[in-house]
């Protein structure tokens, strides 16, 4: 049996919608790493006093920087990367819903072709 083009043409849609949902999920756990690394670096910042000699990776590089500024671009940093997170997750959860809508419309797209009888 034939799938009408219609249907195919959901199922392309359906398919490109599951590599997105991948994508964003993969990026999240990406920034999930990257906050995990931001909170490590900050409980060590948070260990040593102020007079401690702090260095910033800059490319190849270590550049010596100010206690404090370190201590304040690693907050700035978590902040910024919690707030990333939760934008993912909400759009995950938006093409998670579509999928489900998508799957649902096909599925009875194509129980709507079956021969009666089967």
């Amino acid at each position: 049996m034939e799938i009408p083009e219609n249907i195919q043409q959901q199922l392309n849609q359906f398919q490109q919608l599951q590599q997105q949902a991948q994508a964003v999920t993969m990026q999240i756990q990406t920034v999930e790493v990257q906050i995990q690394e931001t909170e490590r670096a900050l409980e060590e910042l948070n260990k040593t006093d102020e007079n401690t000699e702090v260095f910033k990776q800059a490319g190849n590089l270590l550049i010596k920087v100010d206690y404090k500024d370190a201590v304040d671009d690693a907050e700035e940093k978590l902040e910024t990367l919690k707030l990333r997170k939760q934008t993912m997750a909400r759009q995950e959860e938006r093409v998670m819903k579509k999928l489900e809508e998508m799957q649902t419309n096909i599925q009875a797209a194509m129980q709507g072709m079956a021969p009666n009888g089967a």
